[in-house]
């Protein structure tokens, strides 16, 4: 299963500073009718993503209604982005098996 998108980078500063970027709501919606079918527990999803010239693979984080794309640091620094950028975004949900 294929996504593409382009979403703003967030900063949440909980416990530890993540950056992300949050599915649009519409697709956010429709993975989570799927998700049971592809999660590996507590409604994370494996994913593998595509960031400009940067693959890695990732999990989705649901929060608020929404699934939230995590960007590591190496991938924020070979991109050179930051909090506020726009990003475009690729991702294939991995399944179980």
């Amino acid at each position: 299963m294929h996504f593409e998108f382009e979403g703003e980078i967030i900063h949440w500063r909980g416990p530890a500073p993540f950056y992300f970027v949050a599915m649009p709501d519409d697709d956010s919606q429709f993975l989570k009718s799927l998700s049971n079918q592809v999660t590996y527990g507590w409604g994370v999803i494996p994913v593998d993503v595509t960031i400009g010239k940067t693959a890695f693979y990732t999990a989705l984080i649901p929060k608020d209604g929404r699934y939230l794309v995590p960007l590591k640091d190496a991938v924020r620094k070979a991109e050179k982005l930051d909090e506020g950028d726009r990003v475009a975004v690729q991702f294939d949900v991995r399944t179980p098996g």
